[in-house]
């Protein structure tokens, strides 16, 4: 027990607020101190690993792939954007084989990125293509599309990957849903156009034949019927495994639709064609010759010439010759073709 008056007992409370306070601003001071600490080692770290990042894009640029990677992975998850940092370090270590390291990289970036980056997920079906997985590359190009169906990088992977994996079908789909985009030219649209129809022409021939062939032409929209260079293709193929019938029906529709300035590619079919001579094609081609211009004259007497010449009418083909020669329009095979039936008119 303490006995003390009340003038005691304010002075004592006095007191003991007063030490109360010092010890909390004692606390209180250590820990901003402490927090300031804590702040100047991040914000060093963090310029540090800005400046290593900058170095290491810098020697990457230069093709120092290794320095490259060791400076950009150094202290990365310092950085501004630690993600962007992995991949880089990832590209680096791709571009100088080392797959292991690359996947690492990868698994790195996907921890702090999580699902659904499109950054992370591009990076990723880049250096699988570049490690030569075509099959995991595909079937990460179509997660990517899912996920990001506008990106342009994402589509120019995608056109990439399914011209080396064959799939003809994925990039016919993919042009027509993208369509004529600013970062295709109408030159590479119109070859990669041409690439997958080849290579839908012939997926189809080789799997279902000719008759399939036939029946998948038939089922084409209206883009695709009115694609001259299309039409060639089937015409060829079906010339190609004996179906003389089938491809003349398709010359003849395909005449009727197009005019001459579009049919350069069907003239050098029409040399490898057998047709009736008795046929409404021949009426129609040579209808068409006697109208043509100059110089499609010549292809349309190219085209006759060879088809009465393959039906063993040598006096009805030798005009055609005779006036391809004239002309100075006559090709190797041509020439060749000239002489045969020059021998057989004993000209």
């Amino acid at each position: 027990v303490i006995e003390m008056s009340i003038v005691m007992l304010v002075i004592f409370f006095v007191l003991a607020m007063a030490v109360i306070y010092l010890i909390e601003w004692v606390v209180t001071r250590f820990c901003r101190l402490s927090k300031g600490s804590y702040q100047w080692f991040g914000n060093r770290k963090r310029k540090q690993a800005q400046k290593q990042t900058l170095e290491g894009l810098m020697k990457m640029t230069e093709g120092d792939y290794s320095k490259a990677e060791k400076l950009i992975s150094r202290n990365a998850k310092h950085s501004d954007e630690p993600v962007l940092n992995f991949i880089k370090a990832a590209e680096a270590a791709q571009l100088r084989n080392d797959e292991l390291a690359a996947n690492n990289y990868l698994m790195e970036a996907a921890k702090l990125a999580g699902p659904n980056n499109v950054a992370l997920e591009l990076a990723r079906t880049r250096i699988l293509l570049q490690q030569g997985k075509v099959p995991a590359a595909r079937s990460a190009v179509d997660s990517l599309l899912e996920l990001a169906p506008n990106n342009t990088d994402a589509l120019r992977l995608a056109i990439d990957i399914y011209q080396k994996s064959k799939a003809y079908k994925a990039l016919d789909d993919i042009l027509e849903n993208i369509g004529q985009r600013s970062f295709l030219s109408s030159d590479e649209y119109d070859a990669l156009e041409q690439q997958a129809t080849d290579g839908l022409l012939n997926e189809v021939l080789n799997e279902e034949g000719q008759e399939g062939l036939l029946k998948w032409w038939d089922n084409q929209p209206s883009r695709r019927r009115r694609s001259v260079y299309t039409r060639v293709g089937v015409i060829k193929r079906l010339i190609d495994v004996d179906d003389h019938e089938s491809a003349q029906e398709l010359v003849l529709d395909t005449l009727k639709k197009f005019e001459d300035e579009q049919l350069d590619l069907l003239f050098t079919q029409l040399t490898r064609l057998q047709a009736d001579t008795d046929s409404k094609l021949i009426k129609v081609l040579t209808k068409r010759g006697d109208k043509a211009k100059d110089h499609y004259t010549d292809d349309y007497a190219r085209a006759l010439g060879y088809i009465y010449t393959r039906s063993a009418l040598f006096d009805k083909a030798k005009p055609y010759f005779v006036q391809l020669l004239e002309h100075h329009e006559c090709e190797v095979n041509d020439r060749i073709m000239a002489l045969y039936v020059a021998e057989q008119t004993h000209d």
